[in-house]
């Protein structure tokens, strides 16, 4: 299915919507790194190995649209601009550390598996 940033697919149940916008790598790393509290988007550029700014910001401005993450302004020059979860954002701490957690049992079955496939292929 292909979707502009902001639309939603009328085919695609509302659930698959939601589990949509906080599965993908970006969202995760973004959720947790915010779970250790307020960032600026450069502070979560650092901490992000591998993200391009614009995918940060692209990734930051879905999470806010979707009211995982809130974007506070200051009026000052430059402009600064903090970035944390809000309330329904920390609903998504407990799920995403059991998924972490997860992944990092079972690191290298997934790596055995891609070895094995990739040896048969």
């Amino acid at each position: 299915m292909v979707r502009k940033q902001g639309q939603s697919s009328v085919h695609c149940p509302p659930q698959i919507q939601v589990l949509d916008a906080i599965s993908g790598k970006w969202t995760v790393a973004i959720v947790y790194i915010l779970s250790k509290g307020t960032k600026r988007h450069s502070e979560l550029f650092r901490l992000i190995p591998g993200i391009s700014q614009k995918m940060l910001t692209q990734k930051l401005r879905e999470l806010e649209r979707d009211g995982f993450v809130a974007r506070k302004v200051y009026p000052v020059v430059p402009p600064q601009v903090d970035y944390s979860l809000t309330p329904f954002g920390n609903s998504l701490i407990t799920l995403l550390s059991k998924i972490y957690q997860w992944g990092e049992a079972h690191y290298h079955e997934v790596e055995k598996a891609r070895s094995h496939y990739d040896k048969s292929t």
